[in-house]
């Protein structure tokens, strides 16, 4: 699914195949991939900042937590510095890290338009969050991301300036959201390589929902490849079109039962429900399509960790150990209120 920096609606490329052949053919993979249980990952849910040159504040990621994408840029949505950012959020993702004319390598740079006098200024307000016990990493990528890590040179250009820019402002960690494809072999090892460099790393990742309908899939391979440092995978449920469930059965974007059956994929492909989360559009403007009402996530999220407020579709068993939900954006958000922050914040917040 697409996350436009425009602010304009847009679709995401289709398959080609008919809803129903796809879905057979995910049961299938689902099936002969023979998924089992949640695996042995041990996500304790805490991770502090750490950085060789410049250390940032001691951030922790609570067993329960929320997402938001906080836009350096200005597409319409409600400017914001990052001291603005609702405090409902823990974890806030920079958006975007881009590339640069170096293989893999990327680089940031504050876009004036969101109003900070100085670089200073910003890395003081990424301190101020941690402070308050939040998170603030660098998300890699979006609709315009143009970020390549195909092979062994690449990977260490990607480990090495994603840990150059951790080190500089002070980032906890990053986030991958690249909505071009990905080469799990080499993106596990450029993680592996910021892991090994900054061992209590943020690590999140934000995929289309084509990109986790089967653990074969170079995104959920990734996924699984870092499982033993993942914070999350908080995947698009929007911009997609109706799509398959774990059960092999199609559902429609913007339901109950398209965030839990699709989560299901996840939860018994292998990924710690710690390590899985709701990703959805903050409003209606902040997509092309798939936004719901806070009242719908949240009964996705009781659905999935109480096996209540559920749709048609029922997990078989539940996932009290969730790790949240994610939206696009925390300006998206602030536009509307801060209706995501208020209600969905204190859902995820109040989980078992």
């Amino acid at each position: 699914m697409v996350r436009a920096r425009s602010g304009r609606p847009k679709t995401r490329p289709r398959t080609g195949l008919p809803a129903r052949l796809l879905a057979g053919l995910t049961a299938a993979v689902l099936t002969s991939a023979g998924i089992v249980g949640t695996g042995t990952a041990q996500a304790s849910g805490i991770h502090s900042a750490a950085s060789a040159a410049a250390p940032a504040a001691p951030a922790a990621v609570p067993r329960h937590a929320v997402t938001g994408y906080w836009q350096n840029f200005d597409n319409g949505a409600t400017v914001q510095k990052l001291k603005d950012v609702d405090d409902a959020y823990d974890i806030i993702a920079v958006s975007f890290a881009d590339a640069t004319g170096q293989p893999g390598a990327v680089t940031f740079r504050l876009d004036p338009a969101v109003g900070y006098g100085s670089t200073d200024e910003f890395k003081a307000d990424i301190k101020a969050k941690q402070a308050a016990g939040k998170s603030v990493i660098l998300s890699v990528g979006g609709e315009k991301g143009a970020v390549s890590v195909n092979d062994a040179a690449s990977a260490q250009n990607f480990a090495d300036s994603v840990s150059a820019l951790m080190d500089e402002y002070g980032f906890n960690g990053v986030d991958i959201d690249l909505e071009n494809g990905l080469n799990s072999t080499y993106m596990t090892q450029a993680l592996k390589s910021v892991h090994d460099r900054h061992g209590d790393v943020v690590v999140t990742m934000a995929p289309q929902t084509i990109d986790m309908q089967s653990p074969q899939n170079e995104y959920f391979k990734t996924a699984l490849g870092i499982k033993d440092f993942l914070t999350a995978v908080n995947m698009q449920y929007y911009n997609s079109g109706s799509m398959n469930g774990c059960d092999g059965k199609v559902y429609a974007q913007g339901t109950v039962d398209f965030l839990t059956a699709l989560a299901c994929i996840q939860l018994e492909g292998g990924l710690d429900p710690s390590q899985v989360g709701i990703g959805v559009p903050a409003s209606a403007r902040a997509a092309g399509g798939g936004h719901v009402a806070p009242s719908v996530v949240n009964a996705a999220l009781d659905c999935l960790t109480r096996g209540s407020n559920c749709g048609s579709f029922k997990p078989s068993r539940t996932y009290p150990g969730l790790r949240g939900a994610m939206t696009w954006s925390t300006n998206w958000d602030a536009a509307g209120g801060n209706a995501f922050a208020s209600q969905v914040g204190a859902h995820v917040h109040g989980l078992p």
